[in-house]
């Protein structure tokens, strides 16, 4: 049994199959799957998706891309109260992402804050996009890690610097790796992995993006995770097997609002 933790169902890629998608993640043995919330005005449609399949979860958050947008300001009691629903189970995608500076720095921080603290409110994982921005999104994290209460989460589809993996881990936070572990290009992602802690590894798609090899070029899907798996068991040195025991494991310590197969 595998867990895709952060997937698209609802991106173009996917919806119009979206049922042989789920069907195909099934066959390849995945048993969870986490359909990300980007924005606003797209969450409706998030949750639907996670209430039509009994194996579908989903979460609620504002990607910073999106934060500068007309209608994408969410605070932490907005989140909060949307995060109730049962198929709700993180916090997110939020986080910092400098490379592409779709939003302005400062609302990225801002809403970064708000979701960090909708997460220790509901005691629900925040799921962190971080790209170009290491050393902000570390501080973010300690600043918001007070005695009022200690956030928990996932630095998902894990591509940056050592020294965020550090951090992140230090902080109690979990890596997630996406299809990019199996690129060619990726040694350092794959020499940072080899040192990260087992009982601190989950593995996604980020479907439909980052299909990894032998996928290359096709649209990716939660299947797929299969694929990601195996290398970072080759990488582990250790089976596919004691691979997808550790990550669900890991999964179900940190998504705790998600059910477990029967």
């Amino acid at each position: 049994m595998l867990i895709d933790s952060h997937c698209h169902l609802d991106y173009p890629a996917l919806i119009k199959d979206r049922e042989g998608v789920v069907a195909r993640a099934r066959q390849a043995g995945v048993a969870r799957m986490v359909n990300i919330g980007t924005t606003r005005r797209e969450f409706d449609q998030v949750r639907a998706t996670a209430e039509k399949f009994d194996d579908v979860f989903c979460s609620v958050g504002v990607h910073p891309h999106h934060v500068s947008e007309e209608g994408e300001t969410l605070t932490a009691d907005d989140l909060v109260k949307l995060a109730a629903h049962p198929k709700v189970v993180g916090i997110g995608e939020t986080g910092l992402d400098y490379f592409y500076n779709h939003g302005a720095h400062d609302r990225q921080h801002e809403s970064f804050r708000e979701h960090i603290r909708a997460g220790i409110a509901t005691d629900l994982p925040i799921i962190i996009h971080s790209r170009d921005a290491e050393e902000d999104t570390a501080r973010i994290l300690r600043e918001e890690t007070t005695g009022q209460g200690k956030p928990k989460g996932v630095l998902h589809c894990f591509s940056s610097r050592r020294i965020l993996a550090e951090e992140a881990l230090a902080l109690g936070f979990y890596i997630s790796l996406s299809g990019i572990l199996t690129f060619k290009k990726s040694q350092e992602l794959r020499d940072i992995t080899r040192d990260v802690p087992m009982d601190r590894l989950l593995v996604e798609t980020d479907s439909p993006f980052l299909a990894p090899e032998p996928h290359r070029g096709k649209p990716c899907e939660p299947a797929y995770v299969v694929d990601t798996a195996r290398v970072l068991a080759e990488i582990k040195g250790v089976s596919p097997e004691e691979i997808a025991r550790q990550t669900t494991e890991n999964f179900f310590r940190l998504f705790t609002k998600v059910t477990r197969p029967s």
